[in-house]
């Protein structure tokens, strides 16, 4: 059973976008795989990227509140079939003695098997059969779900992509349009492309859930784009504007005289753009950088340097 996405941040169920953004960063950073030694690293942060696509999705954490794990399998005009039913049948309960119930958790403890709907008699009986074998109408096809994998840059800039997925009836080439600024966990919906319907009923959607390739050079947390810049020590020392790469090709970025290894610098609205929002940001750290080898002067200078220089970065405070 899947675990609760609010459990999986940590978060309450009633926290608002801004705290669960918070505790997304904060877990993505101790379990992202280029960082976390732990095996299951990998798995945890597609956990965490799945929680918080849907969580900080109001639509889609609407929907989730409301059905639970099984949110996806519900259709869009759940409430358009279920009164459309109740009218056919005389009642909000559909016909007596009818197949198996199927519990979906709303969340909040109560499943629609608790309000006495019976999901095989509603969705089968009013759309495919009914009293005398006649049915209501066709039957629509069922979603599926696959996955398609994306680089960094591939998912920053958007763009078609060929995929082949192999299927019941064989295998299948698809034209994926795939939109600017997608992310882990989020999906992209092929309509029509799905379960097949019976009854002239139509297809069922085909939904491809993204996964982000670990990327040598850029690092995700949500739509903030992380990269390591490289400086020397004078240029640390006593600052330097210098380049840094990014998905479109690089910026260039001041960094301030006196930074240590660590220090980040924001290019705000740099990092993955976002159709429903402010664009992510993108965050450049410093990685002070030594030669690997002196020769005669360097090391002469070096040496100067520390003989000169009270700088102890051991010493507290």
């Amino acid at each position: 059973m899947a675990r609760d996405f609010y459990d999986v941040l940590g978060v309450r169920r009633d926290a608002d976008s801004e705290e669960i953004q918070q505790a997304f960063r904060k877990l993505a950073r101790k379990h992202h795989p280029d960082i976390s030694k732990d095996p299951q690293s990998e798995e945890r942060f597609k956990e965490i990227n799945e929680a918080y696509s849907v969580l900080s999705d109001p639509k889609m954490r609407q929907r989730y509140d409301r059905f639970g794990e099984n949110f996806r399998q519900i259709p869009e005009d759940y409430d358009e079939r279920v009164a459309a039913g109740a009218g056919a049948r005389g009642g909000p309960y559909g016909r007596p003695g009818g197949g198996g119930r199927v519990r979906y958790s709303t969340g909040g403890g109560q499943g629609f098997d608790d309000a006495g709907i019976n999901f095989e008699d509603l969705f089968g009986g009013m759309f495919g059969r009914g009293a005398g074998g006649g049915g209501f109408g066709p039957v629509p096809g069922a979603d599926q779900e696959a996955e398609i994998e994306l680089g960094v840059v591939e998912a920053y800039r958007g763009g078609h992509r060929s995929i082949t997925l192999a299927g019941p009836d064989g295998q299948r080439t698809y034209d994926v349009n795939i939109p600017r600024g997608v992310v882990d966990g989020q999906r992209i919906r092929l309509a029509g492309e799905g379960g097949r319907g019976s009854g002239d009923g139509p297809a069922g959607d085909l939904l491809l859930r993204v996964r982000i390739k670990p990327d040598s050079q850029f690092r995700l947390e949500g739509r903030d784009i992380h990269v390591a810049v490289p400086v020397t020590p004078w240029e640390a020392a006593l600052g330097a504007t210098v380049p840094v790469p990014t998905p479109t090709g690089s910026a260039r970025v001041a960094v301030p005289a006196g930074s240590s290894s660590g220090r980040r610098l924001r290019l705000r609205g740099e990092g993955m753009p976002n159709p429903r929002g402010p664009d992510g940001d993108l965050y450049a750290e410093i990685r002070i950088m030594v030669p690997p080898e002196l020769d005669g002067e360097e090391r002469e200078l070096f040496e100067k340097l520390a003989a000169v220089s009270t700088f102890d970065p051991r010493k507290p405070g």
